[in-house]
């Protein structure tokens, strides 16, 4: 359940995550929020009292909405191929109309071994759950004959969300959106078990 916060509260957050995304921990300052929010930098203390505490919001929130996301498609789509395109098809429109065109944690896991562990501890929950969920799918894929893993749904689970996570970043470093789905669509379509394969 997400927590109820004041509306500036929220575009503090906003603003924050944008930031993050962009150019991870260390890339902003109170100062930085305040002049995008267009308040005092003490008002921002008034809702999170410490940048670790603002930053462990942001994630607490970004995971909870991962989770969700996740829970949803599983829920709304019921097949593990499906469900393994809508992920990646999530994060492509994402990439395409730049709303979010990268994902949080994997900018502050680059940051990991300078990052407060109540931020890390967040990157690190977030990558285990999405982790959890890929290899419970690729295992229900396996089981159901319409994935072929060539190691454990677990390693599999991780290799996949590697693909998805360096075509992120190839698609920003090359600036080509398009280039997201032409990395990832090929992996799909190694993991099925299609007749003509």
């Amino acid at each position: 359940m997400p927590t109820e916060r004041s509306p500036k509260a929220r575009e503090i957050i906003f603003h924050t995550r944008q930031l993050l995304t962009s150019g991870g921990y260390n890339s902003f300052s109170y100062a930085d929020i305040a002049e995008l929010v267009k308040i005092q930098k003490a008002s921002i203390h008034h809702h999170f009292p410490s940048k670790v505490e603002l930053v462990q919001a942001v994630l607490a929130e970004y995971r909870e909405e991962a989770r969700g996301g996740m829970a949803a498609i599983s829920q709304q789509l019921n097949d593990p191929l499906a469900e393994l395109k809508a992920y990646a098809g999530y994060w492509s429109t994402c990439i395409e109309n730049g709303t979010s065109p990268f994902c949080i944690c994997v900018m502050l896991s680059v940051e990991l071994p300078k990052l407060p562990p109540e931020i890390s501890s967040e990157v690190t929950g977030h990558f285990t759950d999405l982790a959890n969920w890929l290899a419970a799918l690729l295992q229900k894929g396996q089981s159901s004959g319409i994935f072929h893993l060539n190691e454990t749904p677990d390693i599999q689970a991780k290799s996949f969300m590697s693909t998805v996570h360096g075509a992120m970043l190839s698609a920003r470093a090359l600036n080509n959106a398009e280039l997201f789905q032409q990395i990832v669509d090929p992996v799909i379509d190694n993991l099925t078990c299609a007749p003509n394969k």
